[in-house]
Parts: C-alpha cells; sequence; structure tokens
C-alpha cells in the first residue's frame, strides 16, 4: 500500500506524512531530504549543475540512508549524518534547481519507486501522486493559504537560527511555487484521482485523522484487518527467496570506485510474499479464564508436555502423511499437523506420502488454529547454514551467475541470490558485463548481513591472492634498468599503468617519449603489450617506474652533425609564444625562431600573427648550444635581405610613393614597399604650420609622395620628408616682415606668458609679455578672446621655430628699447623654442604610440 501526498512547499506534506506513517506503523519515505541531500553533495562538490556526465557520476557514487531515531527522521550520506545540513539556507536555495534536473530526477524517482514497490510506505514530494507513483492506491493533494504556510515556514527558519521577516518568507514561497509549477521535468500539479485538503484552518492532529479515516472508509475489510495501529506490538521475521519476479528483486545500493576497491553494498531480500508476521503466543490464552487456578495450571502442564521442544522460527523434520491437487499435509510431532502448498516443491521434487522432508516451523497457529510450515524457508535455512560456513572458513566455492543489475551481478548459491559487484569480478575493468551470464565462476564470501540476510561475494579477491604470490616473485628478482613485457591497464593523464604481471607499475608521461606528449593516448593503446625499460622501484612501497623513451638513444648525442650551422631544415611548429616559435625537428629536439628572425623587413610583436600550431615551416640552423639544448633558428635568412640594397633603391632626394601605416605624436610612418617603412617626422610636415599632433593633417591608410631626406642600411631607418617637396618659404617672410612693420592676425590662444595670433600664410605670431607686469593688463586682457582681432609690431622673425615675435604696447612693460630685451630674456629661459613652448596646450601633452591608437 502506498499513500502519496503532494503539494506545494511549507504546506505541511512532510509533518503531516510522518504521522500518518506513525499511526498506521508503516514506513515514512521523506523525498523531500532525499533530493536536498542530493543537493548538499552537488555543492559540496563545486560542480556545475549543467554538467550532465560529472552529476550522474556524483549520483552513482552516493548512498542515501534514512531512519527514525526516537521519533527523529536521521538522514546519512556515505555514512555521515546530515540531517541539519540539509536543512542550510544553500541547500534550500538550490534545491528546486536540483530537483528539475533530469539525471537527478531519474535517479531519485528509480530509488522511491524501488524502497516503495517493496514494502507499504507514505511518501510525500512535490510529484509523488503523478510523477512517482501514479498508481499509488490513496492520493492527498495538500494545500494552504500563503501567508500561513509563511508563518510555518517562518518557525522552522527560525528552529535553525534563520532570520527573516514574513514579507520576505511569503516572496520566496511564490517564487519557489512558481519554479515547481513550471519546470520541464516533474512540475507541481495535483493528480486527477487526489483527494485535495485545505489545511489553512486544520491542526496537525485534524489532517492526520482525516487522511486515515479516508483510507480506513475505503479500503476492503480484508486490508482493514490487516492494517496495523502503533499500539500492537509485531515481531518480523527477515527470510529470503529466490524470485523470477522483479518485485522480489534485491535493493541494492553501490558505492563503486573507480580504483576498483571494494565497494559498500546494501541488499535487501525482504519479500513480502513469503513472509508474514510473527504473533507470540501467550499460552494464557489457550485455556478458559476461571476462578480456579489448578485447573488452569493443569491445563498448561498438559500443552506443554505436548509440544515438547517444538518452538517456532526452526527447522524440524516432518513426514509427509497426506496431500490433495493444493497442499501437503505434515506432521512434526505437534498436536496437529501443517500444510505445505505444494507451489513450494518444483515439479519434479514432490514427496511421496511417508517421505521424511525438513520443513520451517512459522507459526504454531495462525488465525484459524493451523499449524504453520513452510518448504521454502526450511531450504532457505539449510542454505544459508551452508553460506555462513564459506564465510567463517573463507573457503572458495562456485557458483552460477544468473542475472544482471545495476552495479553487478546476481548469482546463484545453493538456490539463494548473493550479490557479485562489478569492480568484484575482475582486477581489471569489466567492459562488457553480458559476458558473464549464465557462467559458473569461483567465489569467495567477503560480507554476510545475519540481519538483513545480504550475500557479498568477490572473484577479483582470488585473483588478488595469486597475484600477490607473483608480486613478491616479481619484487624478489626486479632490477633497475631491467627490460620486460607489460600490458597497458590503464591511462590517465599522467601516465600510464603497466600490468607486469602480479604488480602494475607506473610509465610516467615524461618518460613515454623523448619529444613532447599532449597525452598518453598518443602513444599507447589499453589493453596493449609493450616493452619498457625497469628505471626505478620501491621495494617497501612496492612501486615500480618505468620508462619508454630509455630504451632509445638520447636525439643530443649527435645534435650537432644531424643539424649543422648553415643546414636548411624543416619541422613541426609545437608551441607559441610573444617572443618566437618552437620547432620539432624530430622526437626531443626543438628549435627556436625568434620573431626578430621571422622576416627582415616586418615588425613582428608576437609569433602567432604569422604562425599557427602544428604548421610545418622551413628554417636555416644559425646556432647551436649543446649543454643547454637548444637551437636558433631563421626564416628570414632563407631569403635575401632587401636592406641591402636599399640605398641603391631610394636616393636621397628622390620623390617615393608611399601609404601611411601608422600615426604617432612625433611622426607618421610610411610604407614605400612590402616591408619597407620610412618616417615623416612632425617637424618635416610643414614650413611655416606648427603641427601638434600628425593627425591633424595626415589619416591612416592616405596615399601620399614624399621626398627622402636620409637613408641609413645599417640602423635599417629610412627618414621622408613632406615639407622637402616645396620650397622653404621663409627667405622671403624675413623680408616680408621686416622689423618694426605693423601685423594683425586673429587671437589663437591666450598662455599665461604670451598671446599666439594667426598670421597669413599659416605663420604664427607671439605677443610674449615681459617679467614686469604692466598695470591693467589682466583688466585689459579679459577684454579679448579666441577669435578677436589684434595688432602689433614686428620685433624679429625666427624661421627655425616658425614664429614671428610682435610688439604690443598693451601688453609689453616698457615703451621703450628694454621690452625687446625682456621678449629675449624670455625666450632665452626656454629649454626648448619658446614659441613651441607657449603654442603647445596642456591638454595636447606627450602621447605614446598605444594612446594615440586608442583614442
Amino acid at each position: 500500500m502506498i499513500i502519496a501526498i503532494d503539494g506545494p512547499a511549507a504546506s505541511g506534506k512532510s509533518t503531516t506524512a510522518k504521522l500518518v506513517a506513525e499511526k498506521l506503523n508503516i514506513i515514512y519515505l521523506d523525498t523531500g531530504a532525499m533530493y536536498r541531500t542530493v543537493t548538499l553533495q552537488l555543492l559540496r562538490s563545486n560542480v556545475n549543475f549543467d554538467n550532465t556526465y560529472k552529476v550522474s557520476t556524483i549520483l552513482d557514487n552516493m548512498i542515501i540512508d534514512m531512519y527514525d531515531y526516537n521519533g527523529k527522521i536521521v538522514v546519512k550520506l556515505n555514512n555521515e549524518d546530515v540531517s541539519e545540513l540539509i536543512r542550510s539556507t544553500d541547500v534550500t536555495k538550490h534545491v528546486s534547481e536540483v530537483s528539475s534536473l533530469s539525471e537527478v530526477r531519474k535517479s531519485m524517482v528509480a530509488m522511491q519507486r524501488e524502497i516503495g514497490n517493496k514494502s507499504d510506505c507514505v511518501v510525500e514530494g512535490r510529484d509523488i501522486g503523478t510523477i512517482v507513483f501514479p498508481n499509488a492506491e490513496y492520493k492527498f493533494y495538500i494545500v494552504a493559504d500563503i501567508k500561513m504556510r509563511a508563518q510555518r515556514r517562518l518557525k522552522e527558519q527560525e528552529q535553525i537560527g534563520i532570520i527573516k521577516s514574513l514579507e520576505d518568507v511569503m516572496s520566496d514561497l511564490k517564487v519557489r511555487d512558481h519554479k515547481d509549477s513550471n519546470r520541464d521535468n516533474s512540475p507541481l500539479r495535483k493528480a486527477n484521482d487526489a483527494v485535495q485538503i485545505d489545511t489553512s484552518n486544520l491542526s496537525i492532529d485534524e489532517q492526520v485523522n482525516f487522511i486515515i479515516n479516508h483510507i480506513k472508509n475505503n479500503m476492503s475489510e480484508e486490508n482493514k484487518n490487516e492494517l496495523t495501529i502503533e499500539e500492537e506490538e509485531v515481531t518480523i521475521t527477515d527470510f529470503s527467496n529466490d524470485s523470477d519476479s522483479t518485485d522480489d528483486l534485491p535493493l541494492v545500493n553501490v558505492d563503486e570506485k573507480e580504483d576498483n576497491t571494494a565497494s559498500t553494498i546494501e541488499i535487501d531480500y525482504l519479500n513480502p510474499k513469503l513472509f508474514e508476521d510473527v504473533r507470540t503466543i501467550n499460552i494464557d490464552d489457550l485455556v478458559s479464564s476461571t476462578d480456579e487456578s489448578s485447573v488452569k495450571d493443569e491445563v498448561k502442564d498438559q500443552y506443554l508436555g505436548s509440544i515438547s521442544d517444538i518452538s517456532e522460527n526452526q527447522v524440524l523434520s516432518g513426514r509427509v502423511i497426506g496431500m490433495n491437487e493444493k497442499d501437503i499435509l505434515i506432521d512434526i510431532g505437534f498436536k496437529s499437523e501443517g500444510m505445505i502448498d505444494r507451489a513450494e516443491f518444483p515439479e519434479d521434487a514432490i514427496p511421496e506420502k511417508g517421505d521424511q522432508i525438513e520443513v520451517y516451523l512459522e507459526y504454531l497457529e495462525d488465525r484459524n488454529g493451523n499449524l504453520v510450515l513452510s518448504k521454502e524457508k526450511a531450504d532457505f535455512m539449510r542454505s544459508w547454514k551452508e553460506i555462513r560456513k564459506y564465510y567463517d572458513s573463507g573457503e572458495i566455492f562456485s557458483c552460477r551467475i544468473v542475472k544482471r543489475i545495476k552495479g553487478g551481478m546476481i548469482v546463484d548459491i545453493n538456490g539463494l541470490p548473493g550479490f557479485l559487484p562489478g569492480s568484484q569480478i575482475d582486477v581489471r575493468p569489466i567492459k562488457d558485463f553480458d559476458n558473464y551470464l549464465d557462467k559458473d565462476i569461483e567465489v569467495r564470501v567477503v560480507k554476510l548481513n545475519e540481519a538483513r540476510k545480504n550475500i557479498v561475494v568477490s572473484h577479483k579477491v582470488i585473483i588478488e591472492d595469486t597475484l600477490q604470490e607473483k608480486r613478491d616473485e616479481f619484487l624478489s628478482e626486479i632490477e633497475i634498468g631491467q627490460i620486460i613485457e607489460g600490458r597497458v591497464k590503464n591511462i590517465t593523464d599522467f601516465g600510464v599503468f603497466i600490468d607486469l604481471g602480479g604488480l602494475d607499475g607506473l610509465l610516467h608521461i615524461t618518460d613515454l617519449s623523448w619529444g613532447r606528449v599532449n597525452h598518453p593516448s598518443e602513444i599507447v593503446e589499453l589493453d596493449e603489450t609493450i616493452t619498457v625499460k625497469i628505471i626505478d622501484y620501491d621495494e617497501s612501497k612496492q612501486r615500480v617506474s618505468l620508462g619508454l623513451k630509455q630504451l632509445m638513444p638520447h636525439p643530443w648525442e649527435n645534435v650537432e652533425d644531424t643539424y649543422p650551422i648553415g643546414s636548411k631544415v624543416k619541422g613541426k611548429i609545437v608551441s607559441l609564444t610573444n617572443y618566437g616559435a618552437f620547432v620539432e625537428l624530430e622526437a626531443g629536439v626543438e628549435g627556436l625562431i625568434h620573431v626578430s628572425e621571422m622576416s627582415w623587413t616586418r615588425h613582428i610583436k608576437n609569433a602567432s600573427e604569422i604562425y599557427t600550431i602544428d604548421e610545418e615551416v622551413n628554417a636555416e640552423v644559425l646556432a647551436i648550444d649543446k649543454g643547454d639544448r637548444k637551437i636558433s633558428l631563421g626564416v628570414k635568412q632563407l631569403e635575401p635581405d632587401p636592406w641591402d640594397q636599399i640605398e641603391e633603391k631610394y636616393i636621397v632626394g628622390s620623390v617615393q610613393k608611399g601609404k601611411i601605416i601608422n600615426i604617432t605624436q612625433f611622426g607618421v610612418f610610411v610604407e614605400l614597399d612590402d616591408g619597407i617603412e620610412g618616417l615623416i617626422h612632425v617637424s618635416d610636415l610643414s614650413w611655416t604650420k606648427i603641427i601638434r599632433h600628425p593627425k591633424e593633417v595626415m589619416q591612416k591608410d592616405q596615399d601620399l609622395e614624399v621626398s627622402v631626406i636620409e637613408v641609413s642600411r645599417d640602423k635599417r631607418k629610412i627618414a621622408l620628408g613632406l615639407k622637402q617637396l616645396t620650397d622653404d618659404p621663409w627667405p622671403e617672410l624675413i623680408n616680408k616682415y621686416e622689423t618694426g612693420k605693423k601685423v594683425s592676425g586673429e587671437i589663437i590662444k591666450i598662455l599665461d606668458k604670451g598671446i599666439i595670433l594667426q598670421l597669413e600664410q599659416d605663420i604664427e605670431g607671439i605677443i610674449p609679455f615681459g617679467k614686469r607686469a604692466s598695470k591693467g593688463r589682466k583688466e585689459k586682457l579679459s577684454n579679448f578672446k579666441s577669435g578677436d582681432e589684434l595688432n602689433g609690431l614686428v620685433m624679429e622673425v625666427k624661421p627655425d621655430e616658425k614664429k614671428i615675435v610682435i610688439y604690443n604696447e598693451d601688453f609689453s612693460d616698457a615703451n621703450n628699447s628694454s621690452s625687446k630685451g625682456d621678449v629675449q630674456e624670455y625666450l632665452s629661459e626656454q629649454d626648448e623654442p619658446a614659441a613651441q613652448k607657449i603654442e603647445i596646450p596642456d591638454e595636447l601633452s606627450e602621447e605614446s604610440p598605444d594612446e594615440e591608437k586608442t583614442k
């Protein structure tokens, strides 16, 4: 009988389900705790919930145990008590998300169904009646007002130290309801045949009584009689039966490790079809109630004398005294005979009248006063006794593999099922379990649980005993440098484990080849037989280190003869860095092509600009350092150096065409030919215009003509000019702007030490302020702004500075010849030409080429 209780979070499902189970004296299966336990383990493992493979792996290696201890449900994860941890805020936050994962749902649903199909239970959750147990005999859907649910949840959280407001809890529940109702896997909804209970105004007792009364009112009379109330004391006797029915299969929880260590096994062989409740017989109930104690004592003595040493739960010898088509009548020397169903005997082994057989005495009297016997249980007890002998003595025996289940195989041991874990079949991983079906195998009992009647066997321990003998023999003969054969047993990221015949050796990834190895699978295959060399061993720890590359000579021994300097070589790019590319010439021999050796003309910042991994390249050997095992290679050496003829190709004074490829604050780089660049300095852009940054007049990718100013083959530099394409206008400008000539211009900028004017022909003039501040200068300056016209007299022409110094009486300190002296003094104080110091504004301070590119 399965009682399914569904409903939203904080509706009271767990408390109600637990009390119903207690009242009916049946199992309470807390599915919420199961999901919380899975959530805790996933959070501990720090796994991405979207990683299906890792989630499945974690689920396969979990063991969840739950039991009632003094009225409290104890939850254990891999034997650790996590009853409190699974109620933490972090688990609560993620449990809904974890519950929606398909891998988690499948695993939990399978486990819940397996438990529920074995015994009567009360199960609660959010999809119990719709997904997990759609055929449950009784379904209830508990709901409650959101505020009432929030108050309940608030009390629960306060008990574990979580302080929140009622509004926050209500908000959390609304979000949780939305997620549960709209998730893709098993959304929360009421089953069509479920009874809905609104618990907003009901106490827990009222909810529980309603459910129990509903069950009693709707069950058959036969089931009512079998329903056990909590006040009755019942004794359960555990036995087993080997049945072909899938309902009778053992519940197996297997925790298998990748290293093939012994697994933790739990098997429940309890078969509800075979085992009935055993009642405790009270002799006083066999006599009538009377006031005469002597009569009562006499009856007791007669009864006790008749049954001799016969008692329940033991194997006895009985004689067949009769049979019909359904039952066989057995006499065991008791006051009455017992009946055994013919179905308990094989068709070809039905006993005949007068045969002596062993039977198991279950009850001296059942409800109808009949003696209850069992042939199957007698056979079980006899077989179990023999298996216990195997276990105590460690005896090796043969059994047949009859069935494959999750985690391993079921074997037939004298009619009883035993569990052979997958990790205990062989010392090596099993690829195809089906190859072992219906075959005999030698095993040893490694675990025996009397209470649960669990039998766990192993074939691996027998193999290991044999291997230990070989291992001891191998270690006594082992020598460093010895060459032996072995089988590839396992491949990992860091190396290969080799079976040497009783002992495993490690072939580290660095000892596979003299060359680079990304993964051992590039060199060896699983189950491959290879020849290796013993390079080290630790007898105390029984560890053996192996080498494969040591079977071949080191490639650097004759590297100078193989790759002489100046020779042309071919190799494969195996690594790229910002300073160069590493080329594998052969296994274990690599050379470096530095970025400076990749091109005669290009400025390469990173090798990845022109090369890719695994690309084949040709190069020339430039140098060899055998001591440090370094080879310098060059690629540009395979082609002639274009700079050898650079002075003949680009004659000073010639006009060339090019394209701007980069602009910096100090100048413009112009590509004249493929990889040949020249620089136009900012001072060579214009004769007269002061250019603060080349980007004011130039654009990237602009085509233009330039004049060659200077060529240096040694320095690999070409200086170019743009202004040199025209004549220098300053000789004429000196005559035009003679001293004392009145000029006017537009104010470009007003600085602390002078005013800059824009004159004709892109020439700038400067009106410098003297050292002695004239009265009213600030007041006069306030009347001017950029763009206003201002007059003055030419004091001096400075072609080198592209400036004309102008005198203005309103902004000079004196009206006599000392003014000119002040100007000269002002200019001489500057580290650089005064005109440039004045005309460069603060916001155009020097920028790096990278900053300019960013802008």
